[in-house]
């Protein structure tokens, strides 16, 4: 099992992870260049930040 600080540390990058695909995932679609890739970013993103709540709710 994961410490507390450890679990802390991932939630904290998993958080940094998810503004970075949502950031990127928006900029290629304003971009309007590879849409394809945006969509699968913010997708990701989503699935990533579902994760993170299943994680962290209190049981």
């Amino acid at each position: 099992m994961l410490s507390q600080e450890t679990f802390d540390v991932l939630l904290s990058v998993a958080m940094l992870v998810v503004i970075a695909l949502v950031w990127g995932g928006t900029f290629l679609l304003r971009r309007g260049t590879d849409r394809k890739r945006a969509v699968l970013m913010l997708l990701a993103a989503l699935v990533l930040l579902g994760n993170i709540l299943i994680w962290t709710w209190p049981s």
